[in-house]
């Protein structure tokens, strides 16, 4: 014989509670609706890191302090970046400092690392970005026609040097100048050119870039025992036989590490092609086009802002070879190191202090307002 068992009414409206309770929930799992009851618990902008500088450099050789330097030791030792701040999901982990409020990234070679590092620093809530500026400062190859061996450049037209069809040259109809040409064209540098480019080219703030230059452009950078000799060589080039000076110009970012005279004249025709003739190609590395693209979409997100970002790079090899050498032979003897690559890290880390020190000093300025070459100010060189 069954009992009837009687269930308390404050004990029966919890259970029934409960039940619709795991109902909803099961819905909006099942229906795909998105579970937005925990938004108030993202940290509020007042408590996250604030970030005035991002320092962006792509590699270090072995580690951060105290052995041959990479493109980040110079900048750690020396602007104090003690505090560490695990960054378990990308290359390396960051480094802050809490009183000049510079954050230092590595981001690892090449645009997938650049990009995904970039993004996942931008979407990290321990900071605020929102005023923050960003300089890359790395190294980079450099056209003798243009500058020599420990020269800086910054540069604000970024050409993208993989997207794109390509077909071995020794296929490729006889009237091509390469066998690499545009999506959306038929042959290379096709006009009209695409109207709307896929990531093949950005154009960072120019207004920027040009105050940067204008502040650094009479640096008198380290020269070396090593820059005079490899720049002897180029006696066909007059540029390349000057002591490192700063200059800006249009820059190559390409995950294929080329060389040679006629791969340096398809990187000039290309970033005269996407540039529509504005730019000249000085520099060749990896990432920046990755770099920017993450960029873009954070600043679309609101939450960086792309008109503060600028792009340092020194030349610590040559683009092609001397006339002394073949193509292999000259790249052949880059893969052993770069003799100067430590000269040009310094000369790196000398330009981008001058922009860095302006931009801590002004901040009350800088904060709110961008500068350009015009609003330099006046005790600038």
């Amino acid at each position: 014989m069954t009992k009837n068992i009687k269930i308390p009414q404050s004990r029966y409206v919890r259970l029934v509670s409960i039940l619709l309770y795991t109902l909803f929930f099961t819905c909006l799992s099942s229906c795909g609706v998105e579970d937005t009851s925990h938004a108030a618990e993202l940290p509020n902008p007042q408590s996250q890191l604030p970030v005035k500088i991002v320092l962006v450099t792509m590699f270090e050789i072995g580690d951060d302090l105290g052995d041959a330097p990479g493109e980040f030791q110079f900048w750690r030792e020396r602007r104090n970046l003690y505090q560490k701040i695990d960054f378990p999901h990308s290359h390396h982990d960051l480094f802050y400092n809490p009183n000049s409020q510079i954050l230092g990234l590595v981001t690892g070679i090449g645009t997938a690392k650049a990009a995904s590092a970039t993004m996942a620093l931008g979407l990290d809530d321990r900071f605020n970005l929102s005023k923050a500026y960003w300089l890359v400062a790395g190294i980079a190859g450099i056209d003798p026609e243009d500058a020599s061996i420990g020269s800086v450049v910054w540069s604000s037209v970024l050409v993208d040097g993989d997207l794109g069809y390509e077909i071995d040259s020794r296929e490729m109809p006889r009237d091509w100048s390469t066998g690499y040409f545009s999506f959306k064209t038929k042959e290379p540098f096709a006009q009209p050119r695409p109207e709307l480019p896929m990531g093949e080219v950005f154009t960072t703030n120019t207004g920027l870039r040009d105050w940067a230059f204008e502040l650094t452009k009479n640096l008198e950078l380290m020269d070396s025992s090593e820059f005079q000799a490899l720049r002897e060589a180029y006696v066909d080039h007059p540029a390349a036989l000057r002591p490192p000076f700063v200059l800006t110009g249009g820059h190559l970012a390409a995950m294929t590490y080329w060389h040679g005279a006629l791969k340096n004249a398809w990187a000039n025709e290309l970033v005269r092609y996407w540039s529509d003739g504005e730019a000249n190609f000085v520099t060749s590395a990896m990432e920046e086009t990755g770099t920017f693209q993450s960029i873009t979409y954070l600043d679309n997100a609101g939450l960086v802002d792309k008109t503060r970002f600028l792009v340092l790079r020194g030349g610590s090899n040559f683009t092609m070879q001397p006339p002394t050498l073949t193509a292999a032979q000259s790249l052949l003897r880059e893969s052993d190191g770069y003799a100067g690559l430590e000269a040009s890290l310094e000369n790196v880390y000398l330009a981008g202090s001058v922009v860095i020190d302006e931009l801590l000093t002004g901040w009350d300025q800088y904060s709110e307002n961008v500068p350009t070459a015009e609003g330099l100010p006046e005790n600038a060189e």
